[in-house]
């Protein structure tokens, strides 16, 4: 790990260094989740706004003087990273914001942020020489890992709960990951695999232990900022379950200020649904989350026992951000919405953002005017039943002009 000077505990401080192959604080364990530390003045002179311009690599390699990596990524064909910043002009004007942007990260190899994560697991796998890369997920970062394995030519092992939706499931199977599907939530899947994990000797790809796995998702903050030329939005939503995605939000665009590519962190929101909420809790009460039974639609970020809490913490409190509560009937409203209005098609969990958004506005606490970035994590093919509580197929009608006519009268068509 050329680029690698150190790791930092979030909780007290402690550091590792990087050759000991710690992933978790000496000192506070589990819960003392790392920072992976760079030299950020080799950084700044690699990355420049300059090179960065010229540069033809749209994937998350072209950070590479802010990733662990040191020639593992060599071994990846598919293309990670890259993925569009949208305008939402109509949904802006709708919200009275003063501009809107939807970064879609369903636009990956596997429909899911969580590529930028697999693909650095996949890399420092190869350059371990691990016979196998191990996860437990509710979905996504299986598939996501399962994808980028495949495309490596590496095995997968998955630690799948037995409720994860049947999209995801298909993806494990067609990339031939090997499953080991759990009659339990994804918390008692995430135990069994990091035990499986030490026991056997595979890398391990769960980014609430591995601190090397949030840079790869924190690339979604870089990419953001480079996007923007610099100037930072006023604030960032983005759905939480464990945490990761959100706690890596506020390390990319922080490195991004010191390096000189960002003129500020914006206010960072992490959305959680009302049924899986224990960053919220924690936000609101100043203490530690509180293990919970999950219960929400969105099954991406159903977790009742986060594991990289303390990054996310510390993502909504420095920042000037929060961690808030929506509904389940607000997330599938978003879904409906950012389909309608903006033309991506996002799963639950990944409209949990926007949902956040929403609410925000309604309640004042996004300002009139501000400029938002929303982050879509994962596509709606994901989970195509969730179009179905609020969209009905209308019944068929009969092969004749007359029927015909009679529907698009209906539509206000005809």
């Amino acid at each position: 790990m050329t680029h690698v000077i150190g790791l930092r505990c979030v909780l007290c401080g402690r550091e590792e260094p990087p050759e000991s192959g710690r992933m978790v604080c000496a000192r506070c364990g589990d819960d003392g989740t790392l920072d992976v530390e760079y030299d950020l003045g080799e950084a700044r002179r690699a990355l420049t706004r300059e090179s960065l311009d010229a540069d033809r690599d749209r994937s998350i390699w072209r950070y590479r003087a802010l990733l662990p990596v040191s020639g593992g990524e060599a071994r990846l064909p598919l293309r990670v990273g890259g993925t569009p910043l949208v305008p939402a002009e109509r949904l802006a004007r709708a919200l009275g914001l003063g501009a809107l942007h939807v970064k879609d990260d369903g636009r990956m190899p596997s429909a899911s942020l969580k590529d930028r994560a697999s693909a650095v697991a996949v890399a420092l796998a190869a350059e371990a020489g691990a016979r196998a890369v191990a996860c437990a997920s509710t979905g996504n970062a299986a598939s996501s890992l399962a994808t980028l394995s495949a495309a490596a030519g590496m095995r997968s092992v998955i630690f799948l709960p037995e409720a994860a939706p049947l999209a995801k499931l298909a993806q494990l199977l067609a990339h031939g990951a090997d499953l080991v599907r759990v009659r339990a939530g994804y918390d008692t899947a995430f135990d069994l695999a990091a035990r499986a994990t030490v026991e056997h000797g595979f890398y391990p790809r769960n980014t609430g232990t591995n601190p090397y796995l949030s840079e790869g998702k924190k690339t979604v903050a870089l990419e953001i900022a480079e996007d923007m030329r610099g100037h930072a939005p006023d604030r960032v939503y983005v759905g939480a379950g464990d945490g990761c995605i959100f706690g890596s939000l506020y390390k990319g665009f922080r490195e991004m200020v010191a390096i000189g590519l960002l003129d500020r962190v914006p206010a960072l929101v992490g959305v959680q649904a009302e049924g899986a909420a224990p960053l919220a809790r924690a936000f609101v009460s100043g203490g530690r989350p509180e293990p919970i039974e999950p219960s929400t639609i969105a099954d991406s970020i159903s977790v009742g026992r986060p594991r990289d809490w303390a990054k996310a913490l510390r993502a909504a409190r420095a920042s000037g951000g929060a961690i808030r509560t929506v509904a389940d009937a607000e997330i599938i409203d978003a879904v409906r919405v950012l389909a309608r209005e903006a033309g991506i098609f996002a799963e639950p969990a990944g409209a949990a953002g926007f949902a956040g958004l929403v609410a925000d506005r309604r309640e004042g606490r996004c300002p009139e005017g501000a400029a938002a970035v929303v982050i879509v994590t994962g596509s709606g093919l994901k989970d195509p039943g969730a179009v179905a509580r609020f969209a009905a197929a209308p019944e068929p009608i009969a092969p004749e002009t007359r029927a015909v006519e009679t529907r698009l009268a209906e539509l206000g068509l005809a």
